[in-house]
């Protein structure tokens, strides 16, 4: 049976806690449909203080401008209260993000490893 698009969307959220730093990382297409269920799994996290996120957005194949003011809003949630930083290495998702400035906003890194640096020396 072929997919017509129409359909369900694959669409994961993986939580990782490394001490009290936390990695959200998502997979599939982040938009409209599929941006509430990151954002619920971002409030339960943020519900637990962690003084560093990083999303990885290395396994999105698609960024829509939901997922780009998810985003936003969850930096702008943690303030000064935490580091936070995205993984989002390609044109799929390092590119959207740039166009639109968020870049400015907050660290983009290619890959977890660099982001937790980053997130660790307080650095995003």
């Amino acid at each position: 049976m072929e997919e017509s698009g129409s359909g369900p969307q694959h669409f994961d959220v993986a939580v990782d806690w490394r001490g009290s730093t936390v990695v959200v990382s998502v997979s599939g297409e982040l938009d409209l449909a599929t941006a509430p269920q990151l954002s619920e799994s971002l409030g339960l996290v943020l519900e637990k203080g962690p003084t560093g996120v990083v999303i990885d957005l290395s396994s999105v194949g698609f960024l829509a401008s939901a997922g780009m003011s998810l985003l936003a809003s969850t930096h702008q949630q943690l303030g000064e209260g935490a580091v936070f930083a995205v993984v989002a290495d390609g044109p799929s998702t390092g590119r959207p993000l740039a166009l639109v400035g968020l870049d400015q906003l907050f660290g983009i890194f290619g890959s977890v490893d660099e982001a937790l640096a980053a997130v660790e020396t307080g650095k995003s």
